[in-house]
């Protein structure tokens, strides 16, 4: 990207999901257009230099089976449709080097388009259904989303198998082999450490952040963030505010707590609105509470292994400073306030995850000249 502008590329974005709501209709929810109800569109997007971003083609656990694939099926449906609304903003892309045109070109020139599915209850315990999501054009798994699936523990369900079971190591294996991202967001610390002890390509953690920071269990312990300097991983510090202020965190607890004290269900939305509405104000988070994680999960695991993961439509608050995806431009002046050099910025803003995806690529070709796919028995009445 020429200029004095770092373009940005984001790991996760939730618009697919809030298109969702509006049935995807894309007059509904013009982003060429500002759109005040959403944290993303082209115009704040040019603003905060963002020059790429993995759209997540997320669905939420209630979706199982069949219906998970046939909804991340219209996600990845919609990201398609949206690149060919726009296509003088838009390109979709597949691949490291494509990724990396776009960062080479004007600025004002296509914003680069990736997909990543959230969650493995995605793929239905299937992996012809994992390797048709990479043939759409999907360019990392989330292995859990916020409960366990068959095969893999999240970090906010009850532990059911310590780590990864022996399918959720063949999942590591074919994604390895497709060189499709391994991304351990939202899994258990076990299942992070089974991961990165199965795939021979580098890991990413697409939106979390630093538990040694925030105690929280969608964060990322010490030891898993060392590792990555070590396997050549990548975390991409996300902008949830539970997961970056510890009194947010703690005002979480205390009211889930408020919830199933009144016999509420914590993910019953309207129940928890109810029960949050009688609780005490919630506190805010700010840019330094971002800023925090940065810079522990740069001592911890190193410059060359961070990026930026905000989560934007994908959460209702946001840190008071990080309204939406314009704002990219602070974050990175309050890094080079503290001495983060321009080459460090470009290293965190692009640079990590285009080195992460070319290994996992490189790592893809080497398996699939080496190895057959892997094939599972189907079940016969």
């Amino acid at each position: 990207m020429s200029g004095s502008v770092i373009g940005v590329v984001d790991g996760h974005n939730d618009l697919p999901w809030r298109m969702r709501q509006v049935d995807y209709d894309l007059s509904r929810r013009d982003v060429s257009r500002p759109q005040s109800e959403l944290h993303t569109d082209l115009p704040r997007a040019r603003q905060g230099g963002l020059v790429g971003q993995f759209w997540s083609v997320f669905v939420p656990c209630n979706l199982r089976g069949a219906d998970a694939v046939t909804a991340t099926l219209q996600q990845v449906d919609f990201v398609h449709e949206l690149v060919a609304a726009h296509p003088e903003d838009l390109r979709l892309v597949t691949s490291a080097s494509g990724l990396q045109e776009c960062l080479d070109g004007d600025v004002g020139g296509p914003i680069a388009c990736l997909m990543g599915a959230e969650g493995g209850h995605s793929i239905d315990d299937s992996l012809g259904v994992l390797r048709n999501l990479y043939r759409l054009g999907v360019r990392y798994l989330t292995l859990t989303h916020n409960e366990n699936t068959a095969w893999a523990d999240s970090a906010t369900d009850e532990p059911r198998h310590g780590g990864l079971t022996d399918f959720g190591r063949t999942v590591v294996t074919e994604l390895n082999r497709l060189g499709m991202m391994v991304d351990l967001s939202h899994t258990s610390p076990d299942t992070m450490r089974d991961a990165m002890d199965t795939s021979r390509a580098p890991v990413i953690f697409s939106h979390s952040s630093c538990r040694a920071v925030c105690d929280h269990p969608r964060n990322v312990p010490d030891d898993v963030l060392g590792r990555l300097a070590t396997d050549g991983g990548l975390v991409m510090i996300t902008f949830v505010p539970q997961f970056v202020s510890p009194p947010v965190a703690e005002w979480e607890l205390d009211l889930a707590e408020r919830c199933r004290a009144a016999g509420v269900d914590p993910h019953d939305t309207a129940g928890y609105d109810r029960v949050a509405a009688e609780a005490p104000p919630r506190p805010q988070a700010r840019l330094a509470d971002v800023v925090a994680h940065c810079e522990h999960a740069r001592e911890v695991a190193g410059i060359r292994h961070i990026g930026i993961g905000g989560d934007y439509d994908g959460v209702s608050t946001t840190p008071v400073e990080l309204p939406d995806v314009a704002s990219y431009p602070r974050l990175l002046a309050a890094l080079a306030d503290l001495g983060w050099s321009r080459a460090d910025l470009t290293s965190f803003a692009h640079g990590n995850l285009i080195r992460v995806m070319h290994e996992v690529e490189r790592v893809g070709a080497r398996l699939r000249a080496t190895t057959v796919p892997a094939w599972q028995p189907i079940p016969r009445s």
